[in-house]
């Protein structure tokens, strides 16, 4: 038996994060347990779980501090409320039934636990983790969370310490946001005025890269630290190098032109991946959309079918979605760009495009949020709240 849990519960200095292994003594847990019983580390003392003094827990519960003690009040916090909270936590989980069908005395159980050296207020250390480690225990024992629960959260979350959220493009349609612009004044009010919207994201245009260089991102980032941005480099060589610089530069996608050689996209495509960025293949000029992506032994993250701003007298042409997701398979995101306007988000929507990018349209208005607005009602789908935690799924 070799069962790992983990849960983060409160907020603040006293926020409470225990990571826990829950095993049997006589395997690789047991062997554990003793090993950090035995050899202490300074600032890290281990302890055993305890009710109070002369009352242990059982399963017997080691825990181990994950910050380093400096302080006589993270020594008092730690082996005061800390010590209490997850001694009670571990012993109601025995009364609830938890551990039924488990031999209490053939289980050890390893609890890290974090304690900021900012916190101070002991009822919140203690209630906080009591509550982490009830749900890290029940958690081990489910061996949560499944494939299913897995892939379904993980480009919903946010990571709570973190602050900011890294948006992932799980929920489609999205309204794209072109910053074709060169004057900086003028990006930092469309910014400021856009609406906060999860089906919202922002493209670095090329005419303001090519003005301002890949710094931009950091600067368009202060203004709106948690979009999902693309930087729109319309890559024709040095497929790797360029997805390198855009991620390096803080951009959530990169965009590659379907002009460029196959093994140039395909490089791309592979650096953006180990980045953790999008790979946009814009097929502005290209003949058969779905020719070149058939071609790619990797797939991109999303195709871009591109009317040209020189080229906007001619029609919206997109006949080619349905060969395009059959040759780049069912995760593929299509967006299709060129003078969009509101009227014909309806018929882009129904020929299956996932992304509408709009440029003038919305930074040219007169009432920027307005105008985005609109676009955004057009695509019919609610905000999700991603900066929920979920304890419970």
């Amino acid at each position: 038996m070799y069962l790992i849990g983990e849960a983060l519960i409160g907020d603040g200095a006293e926020l409470a994060h225990i990571d826990l292994i829950i095993g049997e003594k006589s395997g690789p847990v047991g062997i554990s347990f003793a090993n950090a019983f035995s050899q202490l580390s300074m600032g890290h003392t281990p302890l055993l779980a305890v009710v109070r003094p002369n009352l242990m827990a059982k399963p017997a519960t080691l825990i181990i501090p994950k910050v380093t003690l400096k302080k006589e009040a993270q020594v008092n916090q730690v082996f005061g409320p800390l010590q209490a909270a997850i001694g009670k936590a571990v012993s109601d989980a025995v009364e609830e039934g938890v551990f039924e069908g488990y031999d209490l005395e053939e289980l050890v159980i390893l609890a890290s636990a974090f304690l900021h050296p900012s916190a101070s207020d002991y009822n919140k250390i203690y209630r906080f983790n009591y509550g982490a480690t009830k749900l890290a225990i029940r958690r081990a024992l489910e061996n949560f969370p499944d494939r299913e629960t897995l892939l379904a959260e993980k480009d919903r979350a946010a990571h709570a310490v973190m602050g900011f959220k890294v948006q992932r493009l799980w929920d489609p349609p999205y309204l794209q946001v072109a910053l074709d612009l060169v004057e900086m004044d003028r990006v930092a009010r469309v910014l400021r005025e856009l609406p906060y919207n999860d089906h919202l994201i922002i493209e670095a245009g090329t005419p303001l890269i090519k003005k301002f260089g890949l710094n931009v991102i950091a600067e368009m980032r202060k203004i709106r630290p948690n979009s999902f941005i693309i930087a729109d480099l319309k890559t024709l060589d040095t497929g790797n190098l360029e997805a390198r610089m855009a991620a390096d530069a803080g951009a959530d996608a990169v965009v590659v032109s379907g002009l460029a050689p196959i093994a140039t996209i395909e490089k791309a495509i592979v650096d953006a991946k180990k980045t953790g960025i999008y790979t946009v293949v814009d097929m502005l000029n290209v003949a058969d959309p779905a020719g070149v992506v058939k071609k790619l032994a990797v797939k991109p993250d999303i195709v871009e079918l591109h009317r040209a701003i020189d080229a906007e007298t001619s029609e919206h042409a997109w006949g080619d979605i349905p060969a395009i997701r059959k040759a780049a398979g069912d995760r593929v995101l299509i967006a299709t760009a060129g003078g969009i306007r509101q009227h014909v988000v309806a018929d882009a929507l129904a020929a299956g495009a996932d992304i509408l990018v709009a440029g003038r349209a919305i930074t040219a208005s007169k009432n920027i949020r307005h105008a985005a607005e609109e676009f955004l009602e057009e695509l019919g789908r609610e905000e999700i709240d991603q900066f929920r935690i979920m304890t419970d799924f």
